[in-house]
């Protein structure tokens, strides 16, 4: 049996302690015989300033560059709102998708029908729902140059960010959502800003023609990204794949989070380039909500994006899909019997802490075994 090397890096606020349920999950598959794992442990974020003075040391880095796949927590808090901005927590995040070049996310949206009633939105609305954003994580407004605050004089400043998109990197996003549709329900939605950005011109030309091209089978539909907003909570079922760039991912996987009833819902997963040789690619799998340093340390926060996150580790970094399926079925027979944390509370028959959302996960992993 292989065995999978991961780096924890639980990061700040909540992060710690839905990793630590992410714990539990690793170690029955363990003990079970299902998976083997090497687990290291690192800092990032805000907890990794206090130690290093920067958002991840060079030994951490070293530590994600070996790893099979990271699974990241979450960064920040207002202790760390008046550290310098090339060593905020959140640069953390962005040298590790950076470095590891992660230039996927993947999103999902997934509504169970146990909760379809924590949702803000009408039940027949959002029950069902599944869909996937996928958003370019390294290019765009986010490392595009130049990027900065110039000083004008007469106490005038001007604050430059810069949308810079190349055609390859809007092909190799374009063909990881068209290949993930075709395993789905083979429809893709792009989206972007043609109206207004010469780069979501680019974009829509550069999707057109490589559906043209290489994926004709699957169905490509274009929509500009605040229209795309709207549409998402005015009929969400309307869509399978979304693709889209680095800003308008952000905030529209946002919207999406919100249809499932809670941020504490939802996994994600960033992926790198399959290595030809290896066949392995670099990867970090992190839960969408944040630090959320207002419940930090009461054993309240939901644990069920980490563990989510955890399972699309399983599927998409060690080819374990049967193992990944697992924990997922585990999640829904959970919620199923009624069991909520805080966040998801409507409909609950027992709300239940952090460590109690983790270990009835095992436990029901176990009972499926």
């Amino acid at each position: 049996m292989a065995t999978y090397k991961l780096l924890l890096l639980p990061g700040d606020g909540i992060g710690p302690e839905v990793m630590a349920e992410v714990e539990k999950v690793a170690a029955f598959l363990q003990a079970s015989g299902a998976a083997q794992f090497e687990i290291e442990r690192g800092l990032v974020g805000g907890s990794a300033y206090d130690a290093h003075g920067q958002a991840i040391s060079e030994s951490d880095m070293g530590l994600a560059q070996a790893a099979d796949a990271v699974i990241f927590g979450a960064v920040g808090g207002p202790k760390w709102d008046g550290v310098p901005y090339d060593v905020r927590p959140e640069a953390g995040l962005l040298r590790l998708r950076k470095d590891l070049k992660l230039f996927a996310n993947l999103r999902p949206a997934i509504c169970y029908p146990a909760l379809a009633d924590a949702s803000s939105l009408k039940r027949e609305i959002v029950e069902g729902l599944d869909i996937m954003i996928v958003r370019e994580l390294t290019g765009g407004v986010y490392f595009g140059e130049p990027k900065q605050i110039i000083d004008l004089g007469n106490g005038q400043k001007r604050g430059i960010d810069t949308q810079v998109y190349d055609t390859f990197e809007i092909e190799r996003i374009g063909r990881v959502a068209f290949e993930l549709a075709r395993k789905r329900r083979n429809k893709v939605t792009s989206s972007e800003k043609r109206n207004v950005m010469k780069s979501g011109v680019l974009w829509n030309e550069v999707i057109t023609a490589l559906h043209k091209r290489e994926y004709a089978d699957v169905e490509l539909e274009h929509q500009l990204a605040d229209a795309l907003g709207m549409q998402l909570v005015r009929w969400p079922k309307q869509f399978d794949v979304i693709v889209t760039d680095n800003l308008f991912g952000d905030m529209l996987s946002d919207v999406a989070a919100m249809l499932t009833g809670s941020l504490g819902m939802l996994p994600s997963a960033s992926l790198g380039e399959v290595d030809k040789v290896t066949g392995k690619r670099k990867a970090l799998y992190e839960p969408v909500h944040g630090s959320a340093p207002d419940i930090a340390g009461k054993g309240i926060a939901n644990p069920i994006a980490m563990i989510g996150s955890f399972a699309m580790a399983m599927r998409y970094s060690f080819g374990q899909g049967a193992i990944a399926d697992a924990i997922e079925k585990a999640v829904a027979d959970v919620l199923a019997a009624g069991l909520r944390t805080a966040d998801i509370k409507a409909g609950a028959t027992k709300v239940v802490s952090t460590a109690g959302m983790g270990d009835a996960v095992v436990a029901a992993l176990k009972a499926s075994a």
